[in-house]
């Protein structure tokens, strides 16, 4: 299959723009409060350490056969960014298979924009020839499932480290 690289992704309401260093500064704003690691655990990162992790992430998996992507969620009828998705994806017996994360900032919660970009990085995804796609929610984390849902995933009824692991496969 080989590396992959995040293109832009546009939705109805959205940019998916991939990530770069200088979102880190908004970013950190926009991941700032601590609600949002209630079922992740840690705390925000700060300005410099959220630079630090998107430098690593930039710089690619050591692995050659497994490729980050990341992008930052960009509300096209506002002059912000709102959050970020991701995917980690790799070889498996069955084809290429990402594991999937999704973000969105407090202040923009509850207006479908998770789902929304969730939904069009699955749809780029299978476009990529990914077979698998994978979630991981927290059993108590219900809009992070509901985000899954829509985004076509189910629950499969294994867990890894405490989290449901969500599935969805694409094809043969």
């Amino acid at each position: 299959m080989g590396v992959l690289a995040a293109r832009p992704i546009a939705t109805t309401r959205l940019d998916l723009l991939p990530l770069r260093v200088e979102h880190a500064e908004e970013m950190a704003v926009v991941l700032s409060d601590p609600a949002l690691h209630a079922f992740t655990g840690g705390a925000p990162d700060t300005l410099d350490s959220l630079r630090s992790r998107y430098l690593r992430m930039l710089a690619g998996s050591p692995d050659p056969a497994v490729s980050w992507l990341n992008w930052v969620v960009a509300i096209r009828d506002e002059p912000c960014l709102a959050g970020t998705v991701q995917a980690t994806v790799g070889p498996s017996a069955h084809g290429p298979v990402a594991e999937i994360a999704w973000v969105v900032g407090t202040p923009w919660q509850g207006r479908g924009i998770a789902t929304e970009a969730a939904r069009a990085l699955v749809a780029w995804l299978g476009g990529q020839r990914v077979r698998t796609v994978v979630a991981h929610v927290h059993p108590d984390h219900r809009a992070s499932a509901a985000v899954a849902t829509a985004a076509g995933l189910a629950p499969t009824g294994e867990r890894h480290e405490g989290e449901i692991r969500w599935q969805l496969d694409i094809g043969p």
